[in-house]
């Protein structure tokens, strides 16, 4: 069942909507701004034979680099824009990795690990400047977490407050990304911590780049 207020048709008409011209310029103009995404990469470390799922995979590029970094696992992803999923097969299909790399379209509040993956659970489980963009982030959090089979990881970055950047930067970048309906969440490490206390496991959350961006690992 979805959220209240959120049902996945709403979400992947608005996504559609707003990246369906977007995305062919993302992963050129998103490199520099998403900072962080590379740290959850190189941080991912699966096991040798390990299952990798990147929730709100977006274009794929993520997948694309973790998958070559990391040739002994699986990778899997899944969005809630048909449009942005059309982007990522066809670059991943470009990238000779069609198969290790399995897409399905999905809501990040209500999907199916089983449904979508024929999986039960993930090794590694990552949200990469997603939460910012799902009115119902909290929701998504706790789905992410219970996708994490017994001694795997969920790591999650997104932007931060800015806390230690001048106002006129903090604010004039929340107005920009208001427009694509980006909202930082500032509230990230009390839910993270919650979530990992509610599955016994311990957290580790950093600011980066002066709090242009929040990373957490739930181990």
């Amino acid at each position: 069942m979805a959220a209240p207020g959120h049902t996945e048709l709403d979400a992947a008409g608005h996504m559609d909507g707003i990246y369906r011209y977007q995305r062919h310029i993302y992963d050129a103009t998103r490199k520099f701004y998403l900072l962080g995404r590379d740290r959850v990469i190189t941080d991912l470390a699966p096991p040798s034979g390990g299952h990798v799922l990147e929730m709100a995979c977006g274009t794929g590029r993520n997948l694309i680099q973790a998958a070559r970094r990391y040739p002994d696992a699986t990778f899997y992803g899944f969005d809630v824009s048909q449009e942005m999923l059309a982007t990522a097969r066809r670059a991943i299909d470009r990238a000779g990795l069609s198969g290790r790399i399995v897409l399905a379209e999905g809501d990040a509040t209500t999907f199916d690990s089983r449904a979508l993956f024929n999986r039960d659970g993930f090794d590694r489980v990552f949200i990469s400047y997603a939460l910012s963009m799902i009115p119902p982030w909290q929701i998504a959090l706790d789905a992410a977490m219970a996708a994490v089979r017994p001694g795997g990881e969920l790591h999650v970055v997104d932007f931060g407050q800015q806390s230690r950047w001048p106002a006129w930067f903090q604010s004039g970048l929340q107005a920009w990304l208001a427009r694509f309906s980006v909202t930082p969440r500032a509230g990230l490490d009390i839910e993270m911590a919650r979530v990992a206390a509610a599955h016994g496991r311990s957290l580790q959350f950093v600011e980066l780049f002066g709090d242009y961006a929040r990373y957490g690992v739930i181990r």
